[in-house]
């Protein structure tokens, strides 16, 4: 935890930067790296009756860290992204609350 769901980026392309990233996130967020997971999700876009290239849109799941670390943590993970070359994309915070989330049946409340 935190997770980052990844769309529009090939695999390859997330390699490229997965270890940099990693490391920058994990020092904004105060957490050890393999605290993360990282996972590209494949998929078919479709516009105007037509396959497309797929947008961009990296998803982060999280316990909320504060506006600040919000932030940054976007600011990387665009900056990462765009240095690949690609000239737009999104990111997209879900939070979860503690009481709902467990782990091997424990709640993190």
């Amino acid at each position: 935890m935190p997770r980052l769901t990844i769309r529009g980026l090939s695999v390859e392309q997330i390699c490229l930067i997965s270890e940099s990233l990693i490391e920058q996130l994990s020092d904004i967020c105060g957490c050890e790296a393999d605290d993360f997971t990282m996972e590209c999700v494949q998929h078919t876009a479709v516009f105007g009756g037509k396959i497309v290239q797929a947008f961009p849109f990296i998803e982060v799941a999280w316990f909320e860290r504060g506006e600040d670390i919000r932030n940054q943590m976007a600011a990387a993970i665009t900056n990462h992204v765009l240095n690949l070359g690609i000239v737009e994309m999104e990111v997209a915070f879900i939070t979860y609350a503690k009481d709902a989330y467990y782990s091997n049946g424990i709640s993190y409340k």
